[in-house]
């Protein structure tokens, strides 16, 4: 797996996961429990992940959808 997003973000991430959901794309959110660790303020960011062999289509949908400035580098 690898990344494609790493944010603070909670809403970003739902969009994101439900970008990837409609179009097929497994997906993890990493960190995501972190809350428990940090209080629950927010500053640790979580990680969008998918498997490689689709990062390029995912970093193309999310794109299109007019979030590319979110992406990480490839």
């Amino acid at each position: 797996m690898v990344e494609i997003l790493r944010t603070n973000d909670l809403v970003l991430i739902s969009v994101i996961e439900s970008i990837l959901t409609a179009e097929r794309i497994a997906h993890f959110v990493a960190d995501q429990n972190m809350a428990a660790v940090e209080g629950s303020l927010g500053f640790l960011p979580r990680r969008i992940m998918v498997d490689a062999r689709e990062a390029g289509r995912a970093r193309r949908i999310i794109a299109e959808a007019g979030l590319a400035g979110e992406l990480r580098d490839a």
